[in-house]
Formats: C-alpha cells, sequence, structure tokens
C-alpha cells in the first residue's frame, strides 16, 4: 500500500515539475525573443529556440518518469531495467539540480528537489526485489549446521 502510493505521488509530483519547467522556459525563451539579448554574440533567434528546445527535452523526461513511477504504482511491481535506470537518471539529476539550486535560487528551491529526490529514491527502495537489498538469509541454528563436504 504505502509503495503504491509513494509512487503515484512520484508521478503526480513529476509532471507538476514537468509543466512548472516548460512553463518557465516558454517565458525565457520569450523574454530572450524580445528584448533581442544574446550572449558573447549569440544570436538571440537560436538561444529562444534552444531555451524551447530545452524545455520541450526537460518536460518529455520527467512525464516518462512520472509515467513509468505510475507504473509502477498501478501494477504494484518493480520497474523494470530501462524505468529503473530512467528513474536513477531522474534521481541523480534532481541532487545535482538541488546542490546547484542552493546557490543559484535558494533554500526554497533546494527543499523542492530534494523533496522530489526523496520520493524517486523511495519509490526506488521500496520496489527494491530482496535479493537487491543485500539483506542475507539467516544461518541456520548451530544444531541443524551440515557439513558441505561428504
Amino acid at each position: 500500500m504505502l509503495r503504491r502510493l509513494v509512487a503515484g505521488l512520484a508521478a503526480i509530483v513529476l509532471v507538476a515539475e514537468a509543466v512548472v519547467l516548460v512553463f518557465v522556459h516558454i517565458v525565457l525563451g520569450r523574454t530572450t525573443a524580445n528584448q533581442s539579448m544574446s550572449i558573447a554574440g549569440s544570436d538571440p533567434d537560436v538561444m529562444s529556440k534552444a531555451t524551447y528546445g530545452l524545455g520541450a527535452g526537460m518536460g518529455a523526461f520527467l512525464l516518462l518518469c512520472a509515467v513509468l513511477a505510475a507504473l509502477a504504482a498501478v501494477r504494484d511491481r518493480a520497474p523494470g531495467g530501462f524505468a529503473r535506470a530512467v528513474l536513477v537518471g531522474a534521481a541523480v539529476t534532481h541532487g545535482v539540480l538541488g546542490i546547484l539550486s542552493v546557490v543559484l535560487v535558494g533554500w526554497g528551491a533546494f527543499v523542492v528537489m530534494m523533496l522530489i529526490l526523496c520520493l524517486l529514491v523511495l519509490t526506488l527502495m521500496l520496489y527494491a526485489a530482496p535479493r537487491e537489498t543485500g539483506v542475507q538469509d539467516a544461518p541456520p541454528p548451530l544444531g541443524e549446521l551440515k557439513p558441505t563436504n561428504p
């Protein structure tokens, strides 16, 4: 029950994050195009189109992560190899962006990024297979030990 809730919540938060990031990139792209801003002589049209492209790419990646987390929640099964790799990549990305956001944006953005990171990691850990957790079976009691060689 808990792992379905966490995976579903992660999917909802990732969709919201995708929407916010696409909106921010649209605003940044329009601002760059309207003010004819350039950095070191770069073409403003290229910069605005690159901003739109980056926003679309980030939004698509986050929506993919949301779909994979939602599938894990609906099926109540661990994500497969590809899905796990994508979710781990998203978690690492959120960790790095969280560190950068402290300096660039502030502690509020850091807290949001770390909450999303925690949801992603918790989703991956709650669906971890027992063999992946590193926990081994306890040895049998001393009275039941048998030699391995005949």
